[in-house]
């Protein structure tokens, strides 16, 4: 069985406050995006992990898919497998490549197997994988609040509009980035913020990250003012980064600005039609 998980962008991005669990309530939009890796996983005589693709760090056998297949594995009577993973989205930008690879891993495994599980019942499996898990089990814009995992369907679209991704040879610790900034509360609501004209974007939505991260990697920083000067009706990073998008009314080619970094650019199509006032909570 094969699955094309995808990634997303944040669009805003407030850290709100620190929780007691030492973990930080967000206020987020996540948005998926078809720039995708490709997951197969099928029916085998031992367990075996194939990496292609993008070069990720770590052990393989440590690879948040199998991570998916364990937690299964606990309370299923589910047999080996062998996992091939292309990776495409790279590692490290604020894109959520490796949980949608997780979420994508639980549902083809639920599939393969048989067990019924429903979507809740596989948001709270990919939950124990990571906070934005949940998230990639749907395709959909989303408000996240509590860790990521509170989530809410958002009538909102970008349809129509271009997008440009830009990831730079640069690495951004996740856990850096959190003690590097100081959580408010933010003075306006993200939603609201969201449904002004995107050309009043620029000045009001904000990722927190930015500012932190911005001045331990400059690169960064200047990548965002380049998309703004091509044109971008709006350029924000990615969650705690490192790679940096562009909202465009027109496709516009910036293989050449960014010659020596990754890119991704494409026309977003989601579809506004079954969007509903729904919320999972996992918790």
């Amino acid at each position: 069985m094969i699955a094309f998980p995808f990634c997303k962008i944040n669009l805003g991005l407030h850290v709100v406050n620190k929780r007691e669990d030492g973990f930080h309530n967000i206020e987020t939009c996540f948005y998926p995006v078809p720039w995708k890796d490709v997951l197969e996983i099928i029916p085998s005589q031992e367990n075996k992990v194939f990496l292609t693709g993008n070069e990720m760090p770590g052990n393989p056998n440590s690879n948040i898919v199998l991570k998916a297949y364990e937690f299964l594995k606990k309370d299923f009577d589910i047999g080996p497998v062998e996992i091939y993973l292309h990776k495409i989205i790279p590692h490290g930008a604020g894109l959520g490549g490796g949980s949608s690879d997780g979420a994508h891993a639980l549902e083809l495994l639920n599939q393969l197997f048989n067990l019924n599980l429903s979507k809740v019942k596989l948001a709270e499996y990919a939950l124990q994988l990571g906070s934005d898990c949940p998230f990639f089990l749907e395709a959909s814009p989303m408000m996240a609040t509590g860790r990521g995992e509170v989530l809410h369907l958002v009538a909102m679209s970008l349809k129509g509009l271009n997008l440009v991704i830009v990831k730079p040879p640069v690495q951004v610790s996740t856990a850096e980035a959190y003690a590097g900034i100081t959580p408010r509360f933010p003075s306006v609501s993200l939603l609201s913020i969201l449904n002004e004209p995107i050309t009043k974007w620029k000045d009001l939505l904000k990722n927190d990250f930015e500012e932190f991260v911005f001045g331990k990697h400059p690169t960064i920083k200047e990548i965002k003012t380049r998309l703004y000067q091509l044109g971008a009706l709006y350029a924000s990073m990615s969650g705690s980064g490192s790679a940096v998008y562009g909202l465009f009314e027109s496709a516009i080619d910036v293989k050449k600005e960014f010659s020596e970094m990754m890119c991704w650019s494409g026309m977003l199509g989601t579809s506004t039609e079954r969007l509903q006032s729904r919320r999972l909570d996992i918790f």
